[in-house]
C-alpha cells in the first residue's frame, strides 16, 4: 500500500516550518502525541531539540521507527504462559 507524503506546516519552539511524511509517519506522530499527553508541535519541537543531524523529517521518520520497535521488543520479551 503506497502512503504518498503529505506536507504540513507546523509551528516549533515559536517558529512555523513545513515537514512532509508520509501519512504513516504523521498517524504514528499522532498516537505518541496523543499517549505522551502532548500536542504535536511540543513533540516535533523535542525531536528537533534532540537531533544530532539530518533534517526534522529524518529525525521524525526515526524518532517514530524507535518508539514502535522499543514498543515491539517490550511487548516481544513479555514471558509466555506455559502449559
Amino acid at each position: 500500500m503506497k502512503s504518498p507524503v503529505v506536507k504540513r506546516s507546523i509551528v516549533v519552539a515559536g517558529h512555523k516550518t513545513s515537514v512532509s511524511l508520509e501519512e504513516a509517519f504523521w498517524n504514528g506522530m499522532k498516537e505518541i502525541s496523543g499517549l505522551r499527553d502532548m500536542t504535536l508541535s511540543e513533540l516535533v519541537g523535542e525531536i528537533d531539540s534532540n537531533r544530532q543531524q539530518g533534517n526534522l523529517s529524518s529525525a521524525i521518520r526515526l524518532f517514530v521507527l524507535d518508539y514502535f520497535r522499543t514498543r515491539a521488543a517490550s511487548a516481544g520479551s513479555d514471558p509466555k504462559p506455559q502449559g
